[in-house]
């Protein structure tokens, strides 16, 4: 019987380690079909590369040939020698543009290899992953497992060519490889912010141009029973012209210091914001650098003009600009790209108006405010409005009723909707926004999805769906790829995601709440004009400002600015300002010095 027990066991013990075998032949197996796949979108990414710097080398040449060319028509015409020895001897700035370029981290030293290199060695090693995989198929021929697991769906972490960060949560990486680092060529980025030390006293950093005067003429005009001031906005002063900007990549920077940048030091000034109830919105007009607008619960749309680069502010008008029906206030406000007229947007209920243009050049005795007649939305607040950053003028609206709808200008103030999707949320839609390399739109929920809408293709480019309901979205302006989405979530109210990689979350951070519990969808974010910092109010007293380079999870500095909770601090794209509105009533100017 003993020996019968002893033979049991060894045939139970062998047909374990065969399990055993089998099941790691079979993990090794799918690895090394994962990284075949991997290495083989490698291999295609980085011929792509040599093809497109390629093309980028011919043209630069072309330019240097031209430039050289003038310069030997200028020293012919000039016969003196010091001259023409100075002119020979001037070093000419051959100037690279790239559509997309990738940025090289600034304190590495080390040269990039050359890109093919960079291709022979990607090639190599998925020759290597191909021998491996065929040598590990030869030891068991059975046809059934070998198809089912070269067919298995395999997620692969993708560590990408270029020094893009991405989030630290996974620790099994493939094998190490040599990155292909691009150098940023004619990045046309704002001056870097100047570091001020590692001290304890931490302030906003904002880089600003020279901004001259503008003349604003102030008219009386009447309307409804109340007397308002009315302002005539002069083609005078600081224009911006909405051109094409040039992407900067900064998601390599995600997460890369271990402390934050410390910028300067900022004062303090707060005026009243000539509002009898709490404020919504503030906007600044995109072309002239003079003027912002804020709205209330009262309805009234109030229009300032900055003085002295950003150390007070001077209001100039009001407007009345409740809804026509239900005499609802504004729920959100937008400029239009041209900065002449403010879009306001309201309520589907009770077939309200839905959607408003304040027109700021109308003359007196002429209606300021009028109303879009088409109203796609059929039900429930309507609770963003925002202009594409494309070509072509229009905007989209995302409300309570789920849909995201597109409104395209046919003509002067003629606008016409198009529904792009009603049934991709299941719940409000809480934010909207627009990417700029592509026609893509955006949309953050409650019911806690993230959609990206193809325009083009006329359906979902990408569905995401995080943990905490989503309250807006928001692309940064710098780097085309990157986006914030702010989250429910507490400490963790804000997230940042690379529109390339879809599902994975680069980084999240965010603030503790010492006055409420609950997080408010009426505390909104912004960009600084570098794309490096974000500034968020909160239901406490305080601009929290996050560095997208600063590795921890929370505000690389906190102001008190307000008396009663922020709703939103502003980026200035021209002065070295933040502003912010709170339920305090007054409007804080934060101005660096």
């Amino acid at each position: 019987m003993s020996a019968g027990s002893t033979i049991s066991k060894r045939l139970k013990e062998e047909e374990q380690s065969n399990g055993e075998d089998e099941n790691s032949r079979a993990e090794q197996e799918e690895a090394l079909v994962a990284l075949i796949e991997h290495r083989t979108k490698e291999v295609e990414h980085l011929r792509q590369r040599i093809s497109y710097y390629k093309s980028q080398l011919d043209q630069a040449e072309k330019r240097l040939q031209d430039s050289q060319s003038k310069l030997a028509r200028l020293q012919g015409r000039h016969s003196t020698a010091s001259s023409n020895a100075s002119l020979a001897t001037k070093s000419v700035k051959v100037e690279r543009r790239s559509i997309s370029p990738e940025c090289i981290n600034e304190g590495s030293k080390n040269q990039p290899q050359s890109r093919t290199e960079l291709l022979d060695q990607a090639e190599k090693r998925l020759q290597d992953s191909q021998s491996k995989l065929a040598c590990l198929q030869g030891r068991h021929s059975t046809a059934s497992s070998n198809a089912s697991l070269a067919t298995k769906s395999v997620k692969v972490e993708r560590s990408s060519i270029s020094p893009e960060r991405i989030n630290g949560g996974s620790k099994n990486q493939p094998q190490s490889r040599t990155e292909l680092v691009i150098p940023s060529v004619n990045p046309k980025i704002p001056q870097p912010l100047k570091p001020a030390g590692l001290g304890a006293k931490t302030t906003i950093g904002l880089e600003a141009s020279a901004a001259s005067a503008v003349k604003v003429k102030a008219e009386k005009s009447h309307r409804s029973s109340t007397d308002v001031e009315v302002v005539e906005i002069k083609d005078r002063g600081t224009k911006r012209k909405f051109e094409q900007k040039e992407h900067k990549e900064l998601i390599h920077l995600v997460r890369s210091s271990s402390s934050p940048t410390t910028i300067g030091s900022y004062t303090s000034n707060h005026i009243p914001s000539r509002h009898k109830r709490k404020l919504r919105s503030l906007a600044v007009c995109p072309v002239n650098d003079q003027l912002f607008v804020t709205s209330a619960l009262d309805g009234l749309v109030n229009l300032w003009q900055i003085q002295g680069r950003g150390s007070s502010a001077t209001f100039l008008s009001t407007t009345d600009c409740v809804s026509s029906g239900e005499r609802r206030w504004p729920e959100d406000i937008a400029w239009h790209p041209h900065g002449n007229t403010l879009f306001s947007v309201y309520t589907a209920d009770a077939g309200d108006s839905q959607i408003s243009v304040l027109n700021l050049n109308k003359t007196q005795g002429r209606a300021r405010v009028t109303y879009l007649e088409d109203k796609p939305h059929v039900k429930g607040i309507i609770n963003s409005i925002i202009f594409m950053p494309w070509e072509n003028t229009c905007f989209v609206t995302g409300g309570s009723d789920h849909a995201v709808v597109l409104w395209n200008e046919r003509d002067e103030n003629v606008w016409k909707p198009k529904s792009l999707h009603r049934n991709l949320h299941s719940s409000a839609v809480t934010g909207v926004a627009g990417m700029q390399q592509k026609q893509i739109v955006l949309s953050a929920g409650a019911d806690k999805r993230i959609i990206g809408f193809d325009v083009h293709v006329g359906r979902a480019d990408f569905k995401h769906q995080i943990e905490s309901k989503c309250m807006s979205v928001l692309p940064n302006p710098c780097d085309f790829n990157l986006f914030m989405v702010q989250t429910g979530a507490h400490e963790k109210q804000l997230r940042l995601y690379d529109i390339r990689l879809r599902h994975t979350e680069l980084h999240s951070f965010g603030w503790k709440q010492e006055s409420s519990d609950s997080q408010s969808a009426l505390i909104n974010q912004a960009w600084s004009p570098d794309g490096l910092f974000l500034s968020s109010g909160s239901a406490d007293p305080v601009i929290h400002i996050f560095d997208i380079r600063y590795n921890a999870r929370k505000p690389s500095q906190s102001i008190r600015a307000h008396q009663k909770r922020v709703f939103k601090a502003v980026w200035h794209y021209s002065f070295p300002l933040l502003i912010s509105i709170s339920s305090d009533l007054q409007i804080g100017l934060h101005k660096k010095y």
